[in-house]
């Protein structure tokens, strides 16, 4: 199986897995990934994460024109900005995943830091998530906040939408997605009840040993 017909097949298949958990539903969403040339593979605008065939695929150039495959995600321009700006990103994931949702409408909620250090998976696969504000979905202006954070978040939470997530190929970006998502449901969960987060030692333990930006 030739390089691209297997990342098709991977992006499909944990679509469908995010799609079946309930992580995202309807035909929310969207996944990109980058291949060895340079090349972008996206899910296609319209489309159900859980029922995407992988012939059908958006395939993009360098310069994230449509090459082939049915038309790309209104969110191709939010996706490009991560590529552009952080160095050896492999794959990005946009849900509409319901805790992150939530979290991002609460007034309370940090902007700077999204997410509360509750576990080391956290601060290891997520790191600190920015909170942008709302834009209309499709709107470029998204890529341009994040093109703003000069690569220094892999991940940000739009308001009253969801979550993007930036990693080095797809299952890291698929993992750290979950892992946000998780993070955002122990947080509504414990919200108000004064729970124990990781201390600031405890912290930076573990970027020390797993070598993480915090």
């Amino acid at each position: 199986m030739s390089e691209e017909a297997k990342l098709r097949e991977d992006i499909c298949t944990l679509a469908k897995s995010m799609f079946d958990r309930g992580l995202t539903c309807g035909a929310s969403g969207n996944i990109s990934a980058r291949l060895s040339d340079g090349s972008v593979l996206v899910t296609p605008t319209g489309q159900a994460m859980g029922f995407l065939d992988p012939a059908r695929l958006s395939l993009l150039d360098q310069d994230f024109r449509h090459v082939s495959g049915d038309a790309p995600t209104k969110e191709t321009p939010l996706h490009s900005a991560f590529y552009e700006t952080r160095e050896g990103t492999g794959a990005v994931v946009h849900l509409h995943s319901t805790h992150s949702v939530a979290l991002s409408m609460l007034p309370e909620t940090d902007p700077d830091s999204v997410l509360p250090p509750l576990t080391p998976y956290t601060i290891m696969r997520v790191g600190k998530v920015k909170l942008l504000p709302f834009f209309l979905p499709g709107d470029p202006a998204m890529g341009d906040a994040v093109r703003g954070l000069a690569g220094e978040r892999s991940a940000v939470l739009l308001a009253n939408h969801g979550p993007v997530v930036a990693g080095k190929d797809l299952m890291a970006a698929v993992f750290a997605m979950e892992e946000l998502e998780e993070t955002a449901k122990l947080a509504l969960l414990t919200r108000g009840m004064q729970p124990r987060g990781l201390s600031d030692d405890d912290i930076q333990a573990v970027v020390r040993k797993f070598n993480v930006d915090w």
